[in-house]
Order: C-alpha cells, then sequence, then structure tokens
C-alpha cells in the first residue's frame, strides 16, 4: 500500500490539470530526479503531446466561459487520465494492484474535476475575467506545487490533497445556489434567443 498516497494525490491532481500531471512526472522522471515514474510517462512523444495540451489548458483555462466549455469536454477525459496514471504508478511501484489504483486515481480525479467545474461555474457569474486568471494561476501552481512535493513527500501531499479536496467539495456546497442562479438565467437566455431567431424567421414563399 506505500504508493497509494502518491497514487490518490495523483489523481487529484489530473482532476485539476491531467496534462500538467502526465509532464511533471514524465520530466522528473527523464531528469532522473526520482525513479518512481514508470517508463512510458517519460517518452519524448508522450512529453511532447502533454506540454502541448498543457499550454492548451493553460489558455483556455483563464477565459471566462471558455473555461467551462473546456471543463465539461474534460468531464471524461480527467477521471481516465488520473486512472492511467494511478495505475502505471502502482505497476511500477508493485506494491497495489493496479485495478485498485485505477479506481483510487479516478474516482479521485472525478471528484476533484467537479470540484474545479463548479467552482469556475460560479466564478463565471462575476463579469470581470482576473478571476479566471487568478484561479486558473493558482490550479497551477497548487498541481505543480503538489506533484512534486509527493514524489519525496507521499503521504504529507495525500494530506493535503484530501485537504483541499475536502475544502473544495465545501465551497462547491456553499456556491451552489449562485451556480444554480447562474445557469438557470442561462437556460433562459437560451430560449429567449431560440424564440427570437424562431420569431424571426423568413416564412417560405408560397
Amino acid at each position: 500500500m506505500s504508493v497509494l498516497p502518491l497514487v490518490f494525490t495523483s489523481g487529484w491532481a489530473s482532476g485539476i490539470n491531467a496534462y500538467a500531471v502526465v509532464l511533471l512526472f514524465g520530466l522528473l522522471g527523464a531528469t532522473g530526479v526520482t525513479d518512481e515514474v514508470p517508463a512510458s510517462l517519460q517518452r519524448p512523444d508522450v512529453l511532447i503531446v502533454a506540454g502541448v495540451l498543457f499550454l492548451c489548458e493553460a489558455v483556455a483555462d483563464k477565459i471566462p466561459y471558455v473555461d467551462s466549455v473546456w471543463d465539461a469536454v474534460h468531464t471524461v477525459i480527467r477521471p481516465v487520465a488520473g486512472a492511467v496514471v494511478a495505475a502505471l504508478l502502482a505497476g511500477h511501484n508493485g506494491s497495489l494492484p493496479e485495478l485498485a489504483a485505477g479506481a483510487v486515481g479516478g474516482s479521485t480525479a472525478l471528484l476533484s474535476h467537479l470540484v474545479k467545474a463548479g467552482t469556475r461555474i460560479a466564478v463565471n457569474t462575476s463579469p470581470e475575467p482576473a478571476s479566471n486568471i487568478v484561479l486558473s494561476l493558482l490550479e497551477d501552481l497548487g498541481v505543480a506545487g503538489i506533484i512534486a512535493f509527493a514524489v519525496f513527500h507521499p503521504v504529507a501531499a495525500a494530506v493535503i490533497a484530501a485537504a483541499l479536496l475536502a475544502a473544495g467539495i465545501a465551497l462547491v456546497v456553499l456556491l451552489w445556489s449562485r451556480i444554480r442562479r447562474f445557469l438557470r438565467r442561462r437556460r433562459q437566455r437560451r430560449e429567449e434567443k431560440r424564440l427570437a431567431t424562431a420569431g424571426g424567421a423568413v416564412p417560405p414563399a408560397a
């Protein structure tokens, strides 16, 4: 079970930014900082793809509403990535069955992804874009810091990740009324736009 804290932490981080997790683990392994990273994550093609996708996310994640669309697209991608990374870490370590590791990493990634997506919806109710940029930067720095910390202190990093996950869930619960109002207004605007488009349509010629 010695790899479980690292699996949990990588799952939490994958739910926030899966590409950053793959890139950071790969770089830490390729540069010889740690030998806990499997060779499959250190491959040059994996690092290149993860780097390009990380840059795409770094931009999309800081634009209001675009970030929510990006999160919606990654509702499946992040948990799957968290499960795969966790299984690879467990397979390399050999101390935890890969299937169990994948379940822990994937479910933790799903929870942290839902927290991230819910928080972004709440933030997008504010008209100014600065909050999106600040929150995105904090997430990027948090993922980088906790992954680097987890390599050397996995148990302490897992405790921090668990605390952040619990705090995030509590925050989303507190902001849920604001999120519901935002979603309701967005549905109303879409319906009004649909009705306006239908009303302005040119009738077909007789």
